[in-house]
């Protein structure tokens, strides 16, 4: 199974719930592009929260905690869709994306060329705050335009029903839905509690 993590926005805990399925999976995981946080990347972060995993490369390693466009721009680099190439594994394997569909990863190349270059399906995380249920509809929408795959609707945290019940009705039948329980300090402990109580379910 390969799988590329999306998201309704940034801080939304795509790596968490990456790291889940990691394990969950017992998947590798590849960042494509990092922006920022050299120091301590996503793929530090899922090294140290999961079993045996292991950590592809990023294609790009950007020192800017930014926006891709701007975090290469600012060293003079250019993100070409050429240059990225699924990893080789005979694993699963979890990709994750910046931020959400339509961060740029140049003036006129964003998250969602990217997963439709590499013609995997997609998971979306979706998080609960106030404006959660626009962020989420406007994706699930660009997906269906593109026709890309949203295989799962990621449901991080908790929901009110009613939040829930809007956002869960605008996906296709055959969308799956994962629920990961609230994480608020990650570790290894703690996601291999997740991991094995995921359970995917449907909603017809």
């Amino acid at each position: 199974m390969k799988l590329f993590i999306s998201g309704i926005g940034t801080e939304i805990g795509k790596t968490v719930c990456s790291a889940v399925l990691v394990q969950h999976f017992k998947a590798d995981y590849w960042k494509p592009v990092q922006s920022g946080d050299l120091h301590y990347t996503d793929s530090h972060k899922i090294a140290a929260w999961t079993d045996h995993s292991i950590c592809h490369p990023e294609t790009y390693r950007l020192q800017l905690a930014a926006s891709p466009h701007q975090s290469a721009r600012a060293e003079n680099i250019q993100i070409n869709l050429d240059n990225f190439q699924l990893p080789e594994t005979d694993r699963s394997l979890i990709v994750e994306g910046a931020g959400g569909l339509m961060v740029p990863l140049s003036d006129n190349r964003f998250i969602i060329d990217l997963i439709d270059l590499l013609n995997l399906p997609t998971a979306l995380v979706v998080r609960n705050f106030l404006g959660c249920i626009n962020h989420s509809l406007l994706s699930i929408m660009a997906l269906q335009q593109r026709n890309i795959n949203l295989k799962y609707l990621i449901l991080n945290g908790d929901f009110p029903e009613d939040t829930e019940r809007v956002i869960c009705s605008f996906i296709e039948k055959e969308t799956e839905i994962i629920r990961i329980p609230e994480i608020e300090n990650p570790d290894k402990e703690s996601i291999k509690a997740a991991a094995k109580q995921l359970t995917v379910t449907k909603l017809r």
